[in-house]
């Protein structure tokens, strides 16, 4: 994906995010999506800001069905930030301060 965002699959999801020692930010979105697209850029610079401190990843909804379905995921870009293994925030479609809300979401958990 990127040098920050990295793309995650269900065979991953318990290692990658449940299991982090970090905080961990998970965009839900699909490639064919207009609004995922324009928030991509926002997800790319909060994962470039708190590279060492939490972990941004995207999970493609339409190559994995499992996770996307487990949390009720029914509307993209779905954003949910996990700490220890639990969701703790979730927002649905682009915040109006996109880039400062989710910012707001991860220093929460730091």
């Amino acid at each position: 994906m990127s040098d920050f965002v990295t793309e995650v699959s269900d065979n991953v999801w318990d290692a990658e995010v449940l299991q982090s020692e970090h905080p961990v930010l998970v965009d839900f979105w699909a490639p064919w999506c207009g609004p995922c697209r324009m928030l991509a850029p926002t997800v790319e610079q909060v994962a470039e800001q708190y590279q060492g401190k939490a972990k941004v990843v995207k999970m493609n909804v339409d190559d994995n069905l499992e996770s996307p379905a487990k949390y009720g995921i029914r509307g993209i870009p779905t954003l949910i930030l996990f700490n220890k293994g639990q969701e703790v925030e979730r927002r649905v479609g682009i915040p109006p301060n996109a880039n400062v809300e989710l910012a707001q979401m991860i220093e929460r958990q730091l």
